[in-house]
This record gives C-alpha cells, sequence and structure tokens, in this order.
C-alpha cells in the first residue's frame, strides 16, 4: 500500500493558503485553525514518506515520533507547541470562560500562526526533497 505522503502535502499547502486567505479576510481564528492543519498535513506527509503513521493531532507528538529518525530544529518545536494550542481554542467558545473564539484573536496571533505553519512546511518540503 502506497503512502500517499504527497496527497497529504499537497493538502497542507493547500490549507496553508487557506490561512493566508483567512488572515487576509480578518478571519484571524480560523487563520490560526488553518495554520495548525496545514502543519499536521505536512508533518504527516513526513511521517508517511517514513512509512509511519499518526493518529492524533499534537504537531509536537509528531515532532518528537520524527527526531526518532531526524533532527528536528527546536524552533520547530516552539513553533508546534505555539500551534497546538490553537486546535481546540480556534474554534469553541468553551474554551473560554466568556465569550467566543473570534473576540481572542487578532492579526498579531494569527499571523504568528500563519508563519510558524509556514517554517513547518518548509521544513517537511525540505526534508522531502521537493
Amino acid at each position: 500500500m502506497p503512502s500517499r505522503y504527497r496527497d497529504w502535502l499537497a493538502q497542507g499547502l493547500r490549507d496553508l493558503k487557506a490561512a493566508r486567505s483567512m488572515l487576509d479576510e480578518g478571519f484571524y481564528e480560523w487563520a490560526a485553525f488553518q495554520a495548525h492543519q496545514a502543519a499536521e498535513k505536512g508533518l504527516k506527509a513526513l511521517l508517511r514518506f517514513h512509512h509511519r503513521e499518526y493518529r492524533g493531532h499534537r504537531l509536537v507528538a509528531m515532532l518528537e515520533e520524527l527526531a526518532q529518525q531526524t533532527h528536528i530544529p527546536e524552533a520547530l518545536f516552539e513553533a508546534a507547541r505555539e500551534l497546538d494550542l490553537h486546535y481546540m481554542g480556534s474554534r469553541y467558545p468553551n474554551h473560554f470562560a466568556e465569550g467566543y473564539p473570534a473576540q481572542y484573536y487578532d492579526r498579531n496571533i494569527a499571523q504568528r500562526c500563519v508563519d510558524y505553519a509556514g517554517r513547518i512546511m518548509e521544513f517537511v518540503q525540505q526534508s522531502l526533497g521537493e
């Protein structure tokens, strides 16, 4: 059975493009979530390339898995830790004591998430030789 890592990479790149679009449109919470999704799919592409599979959404855990085979820069762990914070909080009101996610997100937060996802995707593409 083929690993289909290229499919995961292609969708991750689309998710990164969607994150940038949401950022430009002012949907900051969705930009943060899409940034997480882009990084998740990119890391899953790299895991599949190495014939490994991860069922879950924690970016840090995926990097830890990959670190068993290759050097992962500390800056990527920092990016993953930040992005992991936005997997739930960017979508669900009950993540906060009051209000809803859009009230807690601004351009700076969303931009940081998109930048972090971009760094992770760059690392993935370089690691895959793409």
